[in-house]
Order: structure tokens, then C-alpha cells, then sequence
């Protein structure tokens, strides 16, 4: 929906640093002398100083000098010396643009005008933008180096609104944000991932200001995690500011519903073609999966125009998109919606942020939250699929037209359970999105495994999965060729099964069912160990537990952010026969607990000539607090130290 930052390797050749400079104003030559902490070997750079200063006129238009400085520690942060500055004509324009090296001998470069790449600010899935990028970036600088740069940069706000991240994973000595606004403009700011931050008031300035922020390692399971400042101002009345006001999640909802307004126009053509689709649909709802996977299939291209007066928001028209056949997350969503009212069918857009369900606040109520576009359809109060959610508007159903792998009636894991608003321009608000059930996403194992008296184990297994597991597998599957798909799957038997070959794969894809089924047959050699001549050791459980059920985490973690939990259902049942002669003689030892959050049970089985495996672990969806780390980690490595038990035979 807006410009995404986008990182370009690019680099400048040391022939255009110069000769030593004397230009390297004050503040550069004054953070270069700052001290670090001892850091650990991992961390590749740390930030002396990041600072913004925004200036806001009576008009809306708003002035950024930005200045941000880092140290580099090892030979990965040179990857970090760089400055890349977005803009886009006749909305946000660079005015000024510099960068220095302050050597660790004291050694200062410049980096002039002819140092700055100017370049389109494309993305793989853009055709074309108007946005741009000035791009500086050091070719090979020292380790110990520090890298500076100051940027200024005027632009039109859409919105009275800004936000600031005080850190990347970076540690950072220094993060401030000031903000100065006109005579009579008042601001309100909340600070989202850490306690509240009182700002240092100067007439009608406004800063705020953090130190000393620790490296911030990548969480398996987690949420956002970064303190971030959300803030908004208010002119008063009659100030004429060009910049929308908004205050409410009812003021957003209906300034985004205002640049959607009349881009659903439903034309001949387009009837003709939900006539088509929905000709043998028995039920609204038949006729709502017949269209939403359509417009699945209907290319993704991002043409981002006019950003300068809110381009990035407004699809593009429904028979625009409809006659190209191709547009992205809003024009997807906008089609849909026509194509549905052709249908007699209603619905509405619904914006949302894609990637971290924890990511969206109820507090700030800004289009600055989200990063994409889904759909509302509006279903009867008697529908009992997973993804409705009651809302002023009644029942709706909540579907992603941009997720070709995730059929109606099913929700991406990373859009459920988060805050998403409806937009109406009379009944829309902030809404939840629903999460799926444990039962509604299953991955089973049904195994059948001959173990022979050398050890070699033969193995045929079905692995059937349903709504988001099969989403997930749907995407592998597409993502990766015949041979890659297979051997992916090999490395995975692995696992448990050192050495083995896979003779056959059979993928099945019911998509309307959001069933995936795999069928796999494989032999290991040495599954089992022979021991004394007369023992087989192995393990029953032949495939082991996937990580996506079972989260494995690090030991000794300090963990910052939420951990998120998925629900759903794993189940497996393995029938091994075993080798004529031998019996059991020590079993693997049964187990069950349960937490407020996950139920695990483990049962052996013995009949004449087989030893049978149930294991079961249905986790429920959440979103569980740092503190409870310890004990979320403890489950799962349970329930790995259970399914890896082996099982001893001993020779008749």
C-alpha cells in the first residue's frame, strides 16, 4: 500500500571519496569519540547517534533532518554503511544529502555530489513506481570505521501524523525524535514495546529520547519487538493545514473509504464474468469461493502512482484491473468486492498488516499501521465458516485475495487474531481478526514400517494436512521444483531416519478442501542399531515432530518479545512390524502433560509381532508474555525428548 523500504546493494567506488576532508562538520567528529559497551563477537555495528527532527508548518508540509551514525565492528557491518533516501516527486523531495568516514587513525572522507546514485525505488513484485531513492554507500570501509550521514527532506503529511523507531536489531547509544510544530498545534504521541517516554517540552517542541538500547537478536515465535513512537498533532481551528486530521478509528475508516469510493464500478464485461463463474453455484457462499479464487489467480503487480495525494492508497479500478489482469493486495481486493456486488453480493475493504499479528494498536488510530489490503464479505448469521466475525456491519467473512495458496473460507496464520480496520465510511471501526481452531488445522501421519533383522527399515507414510498446514505445504510445493521439493523432504526424514531414500512422493492438492495429502515411501539401512548380535535399538516413531508443530528454541534466551503460538493439531500413528524372532523387551515409556496453552500424550502399544505408536499435540492459539519463555520452551522440549525414546528388541 506505501512505498516499501527496500535495502539496494550498492556500493561507491573508493576513487570518489576524495582526498582527506576538513569538512566533516562537529557532530560527526563528536560521536566518532563515543565509547561502547563490550559487545558480544555477533554484533556487526552499533549506532552512536540516530536523530530526527521534524518541523512541521501551518500547511501540512514537514521538514526532516535526519542524522544517524554507526560504528563498525566487524565484516559484516560493513554491510551497514550506507544511507538510502526514498522520495517522490511533488510529495517528499530531498534537499540536501551527505555522508562521512571517520577512520579509526583519525582520518576523515567526504563524500561529495557525484557520490549520490539516484535510482528507482523498485520492487520485485512493482511494475512501476514514482518513487525514488539517493542512494551513498562505502566501498569497503575499515572495521573500527565510523560511518555519518545527514539528509533534509521536505514533504506534503496526507496525514497529521509521523512515526519513529528509535532502533533497528542494532544497539544504539543515542535515538532522539524532536518535533516542532506551529503556534496554537498541539501533539499526542504514545510509545508502543517499552514504557511510556515523557517527551522534553521547548515551546512548541517536543523531544523524545532514548539510550543506551541493547542488540536485539531475531525471536523464533515472536512479535513485534522495537520501542516505536506513534504520533499525532492537531491544528487549531481554521489553521487551513493541508494535512487530514484523524482521531478516531472511525475518522480513518472513512478517509480511506473516500479514496476507494466509485473504483468498484461494475461493467458489462464483468458481469459477464461472475455470471460465468457462479453458473452452477447452489449457495452465496459457492458463489463467493467460485469468485474469490479468480481473483486469486489474477496476477500480483504493485503500479504505484500519484503518492503524492495518496496514490499509494486508492486501488486502481475494478475494470482496470479486471482488462490488465494483474494488480496488487487493494486492487485484488477492490475487484473482489465488485465482482461480488455483481454477484448481489456485498462487501468491503478491509486494511490490515501483514507479517506480525501483534503489530497493530487500538491506541493510535492512523493508516500509517498497515501495510495491506483484504476483504469483508458479507455472509448470513447462520454461515459457520472459521474466518466470520460478528461487526457493526454484521456477519463477515474474512478472506486475502492476495494469498493464492490460502482458499475462501481460511485466513493466513500471520493475519489472524490481529486488529484490522473496516472500511465504511459510515459503520467502520478497528475489528479482530478471527483465529482458526486447533481441529481446523491438522498434520497427520498414518505410517506402516517393516524393521528387519539387519536394521533396515522400510516405511510407507500418508501426511495429510488441513487448512493452514496445508496453506504452508501448498506454498513449498509451489515454490520448488520436483527435485528440490523431494529433497527438502529427504533432509527433513533425516531427521530421525539417518540415510534414508526416498522411492516414491506423491503430492495431492485439494484446494477447495485446503487438503494437502503426501504420500511417501522411503528405506533406511541402519535405522536400527544391532547390538551384542541380539539387540535392535530404534526409535518407533520413524518421522520426526516438524518444527512448525513443535517450536525449538535457544537455550538460556533472554526473551524480549511475545511469543506466538498457532493452533493446531498433530497427529501420528506409526505400526511397526517387527523382525521375525525378536520381541520387545524394553518399551518406550508412555508420557502426557498438558499446559494452559498445549496437551501432549504419547501411548505405546504391543500386538503379536508389532509395536504401535500414537502421539498427539494440540496446541491452542496465543500470544504469550517474555516471562513465560521458560516454561513455553520446556513443553516442546518435551515433547521432543519423548518421540526421540528408543525402543529395544531382543532376539528370541
Amino acid at each position: 500500500m506505501r512505498l516499501s523500504s527496500i535495502l539496494f546493494v550498492l556500493t561507491v567506488s573508493p576513487a570518489l571519496w576524495g582526498a582527506a576532508s576538513k569538512d566533516v562538520p562537529s557532530w560527526v567528529e563528536e560521536v566518532s569519540t563515543r565509547k561502547l559497551p563490550a559487545y558480544p563477537g555477533k554484533v556487526a555495528a552499533a549506532v552512536l547517534l540516530d536523530e530526527q527532527h521534524v518541523t512541521m508548518d501551518p500547511s501540512g508540509t514537514m521538514t526532516v533532518v535526519q542524522r544517524h551514525a554507526i560504528k563498525i565492528l566487524n565484516q559484516q557491518g560493513k554491510r551497514d554503511a550506507f544511507v538510502r533516501v526514498p522520495y517522490w516527486k511533488n510529495r517528499r523531495d530531498v534537499k540536501d544529502l551527505h555522508a562521512w568516514i571517520v577512520a579509526p587513525s583519525g582520518f576523515e572522507k567526504t563524500f561529495d555530489k557525484n557520490s549520490v546514485i539516484d535510482i528507482g525505488a523498485y520492487s520485485d513484485a512493482e511494475l512501476y513506481t514514482d518513487g525514488r531513492a539517493r542512494v551513498i554507500a562505502a566501498d569497503n570501509p575499515e572495521i573500527g570505521a565510523v560511518f555519518a550521514y545527514e539528509y533534509t527532506v521536505q514533504q506534503k503529511a496526507l496525514t497529521a501524523q509521523d512515526e519513529f523507531v528509535f532502533q533497528t536489531h542494532l544497539p544504539s547509544l543515542l535515538s532522539r525524535y524532536t518535533l516542532t510544530l506551529p503556534a496554537g498545534w498541539t501533539a499526542k504521541a504514545v510509545v508502543f514495546n517499552r514504557p511510556p517516554i515523557e517527551p522534553i517540552v521547548d515551546g512548541s517542541s517536543y523531544t523524545w529520547e532514548l539510550k543506551d538500547l541493547p542488540f536485539r537478536e531475531a525471536e523464533d515465535e515472536s512479535g513485534e519487538t522495537l520501542p516505536r513512537l506513534a504520533i499525532s498533532f492537531n491544528p487549531p481551528a481554521g489553521a487551513g493545514s493541508n494535512a487530514v486530521t484523524l482521531s478516531s478509528w472511525a475518522d480513518v475508516s472513512r478517509w480511506q473509504s473516500s479514496l476507494a469510493q466509485g473504483q468498484d464500478e461494475v461493467t458489462p464485461e464483468i458481469t459477464a464474468k461472475v455470471n460465468q463463474l457462479t453458473a452452477g453455484a447452489k449457495t452465496d457462499y459457492e458463489k463467493l469461493c467460485a469468485i474469490g479464487h479468480y481473483v486469486q489467480d489474477i496476477r500480483y503487480v504493485a503500479i504505484e502512482m500519484n503518492l503524492q495525494t495518496g496514490g499509494g492508497y486508492i486501488p486502481h479500478s475494478a475494470d482496470t484491473v479486471f482488462t490488465k489482469q494483474y494488480g496488487d493486495c487493494k486492487d485484488k481486493a477492490n475487484l473482489m468486492r465488485c465482482m461480488l456486488k455483481a454477484a448481489g453480493l456485498q462487501s468491503y475493504l478491509v486494511a490490515i498488516y501483514s507479517g506480525d499479528p501483534t503489530h497493530v494498536r487500538e491506541q493510535w488510530p492512523s493508516p500509517y499501521q498497515f501495510n495491506h489490503m483484504i476483504l469483508a464479505a458479507k455472509v448470513p448469521d447462520s454461515l459457520s465458516a472459521a474466518t466470520t466475525i460478528s461487526s457493526p456491519l454484521g456477519r463477515l467473512l474474512i478472506f486475502d485475495p492476495t494469498d493464492d495458496k490460502t482458499p475462501v473460507g481460511d485466513l493466513p496464520w500471520y493475519e489472524q487474531g490481529s486488529y484490522a480496520l473496516l472500511l465504511s465510511s459510515d459503520h467502520g471501526d478497528l475489528v479482530k481478526m478471527p483465529i482458526t481452531k486447533s481441529d481446523a488445522n491438522r498434520n497427520e501421519y498414518t505410517a506402516d514400517a517393516t524393521l528387519q533383522p539387519d536394521g533396515k527399515l522400510t516405511a510407507s507414510f500418508v501426511n495429510s494436512k488441513t487448512g493452514q498446514p496445508a496453506s504452508r505445504e501448498r506454498h513449498r510445493h509451489a515454490s520448488e521444483n520436483a527435485d528440490e521439493y523431494k529433497s527438502n523432504y529427504q533432509r527433513f526424514l533425516n531427521g530421525t531416519a539417518k540415510g534414508a531414500t526416498i522411492s516414491k512422493l506423491t503430492p495431492q492438492d485439494h484446494f477447495d478442501q485446503n487438503k494437502f495429502d503426501l504420500a511417501v515411501e522411503f528405506d533406511s539401512h541402519d535405522y536400527a542399531q544391532l547390538m551384542q548380535g541380539r539387540l535392535l535399538v530404534f526409535n518407533p516413531a520413524v518421522v520426526e515432530i516438524p518444527r512448525s508443530v513443535a517450536p525449538t528454541f535457544p537455550k538460556d534466551e533472554k526473551r524480549v518479545g511475545p511469543i506466538i503460538l498457532t493452533a493446531g493439531l498433530y497427529r501420528k500413528t506409526v505400526r511397526v512390524k517387527l523382525p521375525a524372532g525378536f520381541a520387545v523387551d524394553e518399551a518406550p515409556t508412555p508420557f502426557k502433560f498438558d499446559s494452559d496453552f498445549a496437551k501432549f500424550s504419547l501411548v505405546y502399544k504391543q500386538e503379536p509381532g508389532m509395536l504401535i505408536m500414537t502421539e498427539e499435540l494440540r496446541t491452542e492459539a496465543a500470544t504469550l508474555p517474555p516471562d513465560q519463555f521458560e516454561k513455553v520452551k520446556k513443553f516442546f522440549d518435551n515433547c521432543r525428548g519423548a518421540d526421540r525414546q528408543n525402543a529395544v528388541l531382543v532376539k528370541n
